[in-house]
C-alpha cells in the first residue's frame, strides 16, 4: 500500500469518527450541556492525561526528595470525601425515590423534571467526584507510597472519571443511578477507613477492617452484573451496548480486585503464621522487647547498633538491672 492511499484511509476514518461524533451529540442529554465539563469531552481528557503525565514524573520529581507527610492534608481530604460521598447517594436515594424509580428497569427521563434533574445533578456531582480522586495518586506519591500506586489502582481512576463523562453526556438518570448510588455508599465507609487511618497510631489499632472493603467492593461488582442481566433480560428501554459494556467493565474489576485480595490477604497469610511462630519462639529465649528494643532471629538482643548475646548463666541480680532498663 502507497504512504497516499495509507493516508487516504487514515483521513476517511477521522472524518467518519468526527462525523459520528457529531451524530451522538443529537441524541445527547440536551440538560447537562452547559455545565461544567459537559460540553465537550476535551477538558474531562486533558485532566486524565495530566493524571498520566504525574504518573510519569511524579516519581522523577520525589526520587531524591524526602516525603512529604500531609497528614492533617490527608485528614481534610478523605473527610471531605466522605461527606461529598454521602451528600451523592443521599441525593440519589431521595430523588430516585421522589421519582418512584424501579430498581429493575428504569429508563432515562430527560424531562425538566424537579426530581429527574435532581437525580442527574447528583450524577454529576458523582462523575466529578471520580476526578477529585485523582487526589489519592497525588499523595501517595508526594509521600513516596509508589507500592500502592498499582495497575489496578490507576485503572480505576483513570477509566472511572473518563468513562464517566459518557454516562453524564447521554444517560444522566434512569439504569445509570443504580451503581453510582452503590458506589458511593461504599466510598463513603471507604474514606472514612483512610480518614481514621490518618489520624494516627491510636486510632488505626482499631482499623481491623480494611480487607472487608474489598470484600464489599467485590461484592458490588457481582451485583452489578446481575442487576445489569437482569436488565437485559427484561429488555429494559436502555442503551444495551452501554448494558454489555458495563459487564464486560465489572468483570475485569472482579479479576483485578480479587487478585489484590488473594495476593493482599491469603497469600500473604502462611508467612505471617511462619512469622508469628517465629516471634514465639523469639519470645521463649527472653522476655519481650519494649522502647525500640528488638530481637534478632538467632536469639541476640538489638537495641539501636549495639548487639549483646543472652547470658545463659546470669545472676539473678544482672538479670533484674536490665529489665529496669528495658
Amino acid at each position: 500500500m502507497s504512504p497516499a492511499a495509507a493516508m487516504e484511509i487514515v483521513t476517511h476514518l477521522i472524518n467518519d469518527t468526527i462525523e459520528f461524533y457529531k451524530w451522538t451529540l443529537t441524541i445527547a442529554d440536551k440538560r447537562v450541556e452547559k455545565w461544567p465539563l459537559m460540553d465537550n469531552p476535551l477538558p474531562t481528557l486533558a485532566i486524565s492525561t495530566s493524571y498520566l503525565l504525574f504518573l510519569w514524573l511524579g516519581p522523577k520529581y520525589m526520587k531524591n526528595r524526602e516525603p512529604f507527610q500531609l497528614r492533617k492534608t490527608l485528614i481534610v481530604y478523605n473527610f471531605s470525601m466522605v461527606f461529598l460521598n454521602f451528600f451523592i447517594f443521599k441525593e440519589l436515594f431521595m430523588a430516585a425515590r421522589a421519582a418512584s424509580y424501579s430498581y429493575i428497569c428504569q429508563p432515562v427521563d430527560y424531562s425538566e423534571d424537579p426530581n429527574e434533574v435532581r437525580v442527574a445533578g447528583a450524577l454529576w456531582w458523582y462523575f466529578v467526584s471520580k476526578g477529585i480522586e485523582y487526589l489519592d495518586t497525588v499523595f501517595f506519591i508526594l509521600r513516596k507510597k509508589f507500592n500502592q500506586v498499582t495497575f489496578l489502582h490507576v485503572y480505576h481512576h483513570c477509566t472511572m472519571f473518563t468513562l464517566w463523562w459518557i454516562g453524564i453526556k447521554w444517560v444522566a438518570g434512569g439504569q445509570s443511578f443504580f451503581g453510582a448510588h452503590m458506589n458511593a455508599a461504599i466510598h463513603v465507609l471507604m474514606y472514612l477507613y483512610y480518614g481514621l487511618a490518618s489520624c494516627g497510631p491510636k486510632i488505626q489499632k482499631y482499623l481491623w477492617w480494611k480487607k472487608y472493603l474489598t470484600i464489599i467492593q467485590m461484592i458490588q461488582f457481582h451485583v452489578t452484573i446481575g442487576h445489569t442481566a437482569l436488565s437485559l433480560y427484561v429488555n429494559c428501554d436502555f442503551p444495551h451496548w452501554m448494558h454489555y459494556s458495563l459487564i464486560c467493565y465489572a468483570i475485569t474489576f472482579i479479576i483485578l480486585f480479587g487478585n489484590f485480595y488473594y495476593q493482599t490477604y491469603r497469600r500473604q497469610q502462611p508467612r505471617r503464621d511462619a512469622s508469628s511462630s517465629s516471634s514465639k519462639a523469639a519470645k521463649s529465649v527472653s522476655n519481650g522487647s519494649l522502647n525500640g528494643l528488638s530481637k534478632a532471629a538467632n536469639g541476640a538482643v538489638v537495641t539501636g547498633s549495639k548487639e549483646e548475646k543472652p547470658q545463659e548463666n546470669s545472676g539473678r541480680r544482672k538479670r533484674k538491672g536490665r529489665a529496669k532498663r528495658d
